[in-house]
């Protein structure tokens, strides 16, 4: 359990979330942290990770605890820890003492919860022991595998209203998680030279944030096989000629994520297939970061990203056509087939856990196209709102080799052409932006992204 020095702006700031989150309902509300899971025995539990619907109003990443919400007040329930629990993990915090660095107006234990859940909503918890608990306490089913019905959807969506855009105390937490971020990819990339493994590299980066006292935001990206774009694997060797794709992030303490991928050549130069491509990439992420304005939409963007892809593989001769013919026609998806980005906050695609109530405007849902299908966010952009940006170009057999796709696209796509650019299997650029009442500003601008300049961090 985590006990922080509280500063009083904190509480101001969690006192005012709660607030407006009165404003817009009229029901109570309780919210669980959530549980520790064994891996294999009770006392070797993964790493704990309190919900982030929690952690948005009651700040500390506390675990068997609840909050019950209400006009504004907020009541914490939290078991004291068992004398016990002392020769195992220390002198730990006692409830009031936790309900005062928090601003709680009333502390109770766990066991008096029971008694104050009458018309309550919630959320669902990941862990099956808590939303077990919460189901059998609300007497209705409360499933992270189900969309929120009645009250509990009508909080869903007070929530999301709240967290879509960042108050200045989430502002605070992400600008440190994309700090230390910057680091640890600029870690990455001087670890490269010596390592004969993807997994060293890894260990550089993520050495920097557990040296901060943070964890990884999401399961780090570390890869040679870039083309698989959630590659968990790291036992690859580096060889040169390789592409190095890295998308790692640091949480804070609180919570807050940091989500940046680089690629870089292992070699320390790009080969210039690889720095062709990799300018068409860099270009679509410019020219997306320029676009973002209040209002913009973020679907726009998406396009924006799929039209200066296409142009760009339209010059160098692996597409053939008009680029916005080659858009309509989704070509563009056989080498960028995910979304432009997400939104970012306490979450690294942050509210997905409520599906695509908050990355999908009201009365809008999911495409059937090939690629536009995979956009996490479909909405117009507001001051206050972070997002990634992050287009990319992947050679990933399971697209490219399928017969159909070959058949449909055999007359726009330049095969030979682009058998000359085998030595790129992938590659992202992502960048997190947040959007002001001007325009944006980029909160990862610290680390570079052009071709030249990452040839002399890597240094070879």
């Amino acid at each position: 359990m985590l006990i922080q020095q509280t500063s009083t702006s904190l509480i101001d700031t969690l006192r005012h979330r709660r607030q407006r989150l009165a404003n817009l309902i009229d029901f109570p509300v309780i919210l669980w942290s959530g549980s520790n899971s064994p891996r294999n025995f009770p006392a070797n539990p993964f790493p704990f990770r309190a919900s982030s619907h929690f952690l948005y109003f009651a700040g500390l990443p506390l675990s068997n605890a609840a909050i019950r919400l209400e006009g504004g007040k907020l009541e914490l329930f939290i078991d004291d820890p068992s004398p016990s629990s002392a020769l195992w993990h220390g002198e730990m915090p006692m409830r009031q003492e936790i309900a005062q660095k928090i601003g709680a107006d009333v502390a109770r234990p766990m066991a008096e919860l029971e008694s104050w859940v009458e018309d309550a909503a919630t959320l669902a918890v990941q862990d099956a022991a808590t939303w077990t608990q919460q189901s059998q306490l609300l007497n209705r089913w409360v499933l992270p595998q189900s969309p929120p019905q009645g009250i509990d959807l009508e909080l869903a969506k007070a929530i999301v209203s709240l967290r879509l855009t960042h108050d200045e105390g989430a502002l605070t937490q992400l600008r440190k998680a994309a700090a230390l971020t910057v680091e640890a990819h600029k870690a990455g990339m001087a670890a490269t030279p010596k390592a004969k493994l993807e997994a060293e590299v890894r260990a550089a980066m993520e050495g920097v944030i557990i040296a901060h006292n943070m964890t990884t935001s999401y399961n780090s990206i570390v890869t040679v096989h870039g083309e698989v774009l959630h590659n968990e694997q790291y036992h690859h060797p580096l060889q040169p000629g390789d592409l190095l794709l890295a998308d790692v992030g640091a949480e804070t303490e609180m919570g807050w994520a940091g989500d940046v991928t680089r690629t870089w050549p292992v070699s320390g130069k790009f080969s210039s297939t690889q720095r062709d491509i990799y300018n068409v990439v860099l270009a679509a992420h410019d020219a997306c970061i320029a676009k973002i304005d209040p209002g913009t939409e973020y679907g726009d963007i998406h396009l924006l990203a799929a039209t200066v892809i296409a142009e760009g593989l339209v010059e160098l001769g692996i597409l053939q056509g008009n680029p916005q013919d080659l858009v309509e026609m989704d070509a563009h998806a056989l080498f960028f087939p995910h979304g432009i980005g997400h939104l970012l906050g306490l979450d690294v695609h942050d509210m997905e856990d409520l599906g695509d109530l908050a990355g999908y405007e009201e009365g809008r849902s999911r495409s059937d196209r090939f690629g536009l299908g995979y956009l996490r966010l479909n909405r117009p952009l507001r001051p206050g709102m972070l997002v990634t940006i992050e287009p990319g170009f992947y050679q990933v057999p399971a697209i490219l080799n399928d017969a159909n796709v070959r058949s449909k696209y055999q007359n726009v796509v330049n095969w030979q052409r682009l058998s000359e650019f085998a030595d790129v299997r992938g590659i992202r650029i992502e960048d997190d932006v947040l959007v002001t009442t001007v325009g944006s500003e980029v909160l990862t601008a610290a680390l570079p992204n052009d071709a030249d300049t990452i040839e002399n961090l890597v240094g070879c």
